[in-house]
């Protein structure tokens, strides 16, 4: 994928595509002054923030269904685990499905599941009609629009500059949180939960024909070399046998010691974030007093906080060792952990406050620098490697969304949660720090 060929004559439209790029930059000529790449990452964008309302709303229902079904909270933190088990195990064959079928058919496919699985919730009685519709539905369409996509985004359209535009595109995730959260929070409490399943399906239905007009699957589709590429990169045919190479990757992969420690990692800040804060601080906070559309504003700030440090770790990613931030990110993670029990009350206070910017700076500033190694290690095969990492943080994350209302149902608090959280993050740390260094450029594709 990211391999520099010269065009040929006889290889049909990607040659034709080559000549009309080498028309372009032709001497005597201009390109365009914004390259087209910066483009298809403000989609991408776009597409990531408006698909995020469904990343939400798990928070926001755990009190609601409590009170409505007398579900307990271990068999609603049972569908959440679920969405985001399949969230992650989903996204590496997503990864693999973009390169035979094209992104802009994957993504508007995983839209439209999104909406469908959402949309059903409204008419269910029974709590395996949750674990369906929320759990099944929404997390097969999800996964689809993991991070692997803004991988594969990244890897096609950016040759320079790729650690900026993955701390871009994960950021918008955050956004599209700091968008919706605040709104199904007030639908929530206003209007209870049925209105702001229906809020998501919608956001994620109008986001489709953004897709579909205006994302673009490979640079050579318009006749332009990849931001930064010295010289035009050929569109690789349609790779047959998507499941199989997901599979041939992971194989291969395993046998490899840095797989293991950015999976485990990875793992562990899965655990830290979507399966314990974002799926249990809402809960936890309102059990000391604080109202949902406080701590659901809180969630919300660290939705900005989140975009700063994401796009500031990318730009770091670009000039140190990705290693060592790693390191640091979960060690400050982890101690941050170890406080917020005795910080949750019933109002917002200024150590609240401090610690929601702190815990916002960090929330995935680890994605770039994994994205960095999986690169360093794998090569071409790094989307679909990363795919597979990031499965593993859902993995965690759905380990310890379940967890977590295991535990509230049977000490009546989540501080047990929190501090084995912390001490987690210090194991992460540690993996991070062993993994060897491996020139780039030496990093062969596994399915080579």
């Amino acid at each position: 994928m990211n391999q520099t060929t010269e065009p040929s004559a006889g290889t049909g439209g990607t040659s034709q595509a080559g000549a009309a790029a080498s028309a372009s930059e032709a001497p005597g000529r201009r390109g365009p002054r914004v390259h087209r790449a910066w483009f298809v990452a403000a989609v991408t964008f776009v597409t990531i923030i408006g698909a995020a309302a469904f990343r939400s709303l798990p928070s926001l229902l755990i009190d609601p269904l409590h009170d409505d079904f007398g579900w307990s909270r271990g068999t609603i933190g049972l569908a959440v685990s679920v969405n985001l088990a399949l969230y992650g195990l989903t996204a590496p064959f997503a990864a693999a499905l973009m390169d035979r079928f094209g992104i802009r058919r994957v993504v508007a496919t995983a839209l439209i599941v999104i909406a469908l699985g959402s949309g059903l919730t409204v008419w269910m009685n029974h709590a395996w009609q949750l674990l369906l519709y929320w759990g099944l539905l929404v997390g097969l369409g999800s996964g689809s629009m993991a991070l692997a996509f803004a991988a594969t985004v990244t890897n096609r359209w950016f040759t320079a500059r790729r650690g900026l535009v993955t701390g871009i595109l994960t950021a918008a995730s955050a956004s599209g949180q700091l968008v919706f959260l605040p709104l199904l929070a007030w639908i929530v409490d206003t209007y209870r939960w049925r209105p702001a399943a229906v809020t998501v399906a919608l956001a994620a239905l109008v986001v489709v024909p953004f897709v579909w007009l205006l994302l673009r699957d490979h640079p050579a589709d318009v006749g332009l070399k990849p931001y930064g590429a010295a010289e035009f990169v050929e569109k690789p045919p349609p790779v047959p046998g998507a499941a199989r190479r997901t599979m041939a990757v992971l194989v291969k992969a395993a046998r490899t010691g840095p797989f293991w420690l950015l999976a485990g990692s990875f793992a562990i800040c899965g655990a830290s974030t979507n399966g314990l804060i974002q799926t249990h601080f809402v809960p936890a906070a309102h059990d000391h007093g604080m109202p949902i559309r406080a701590a659901a504003a809180l969630l919300a700030v660290i939705g900005v906080f989140d975009i700063v440090g994401t796009v500031a770790s990318g730009w770091l990613t670009d000039r140190f060792d990705a290693r060592r931030l790693l390191a640091v990110y979960y060690a400050l993670r982890g101690v941050s952990l170890l406080f917020l029990p005795i910080l949750l009350a019933p109002n917002v206070h200024p150590p609240m406050i401090f610690f929601i910017v702190f815990y916002g700076l960090d929330w995935v500033a680890t994605v770039p620098p994994t994205l960095a190694l999986c690169r360093e290690q794998y090569g071409d095969d790094s989307a679909i490697v990363f795919g597979w990492v990031l499965a593993s943080h859902q993995v965690g994350a759905a380990v310890v969304a379940f967890l977590g209302g295991v535990v509230r149902d049977t000490f009546g608090s989540y501080d047990v949660i929190w501090y084995a959280s912390g001490a987690l993050c210090a194991a992460a740390a540690l993996m991070a720090l062993v993994i060897r260094r491996r020139d780039p450029v030496a990093a062969p594709a596994l399915t080579a």
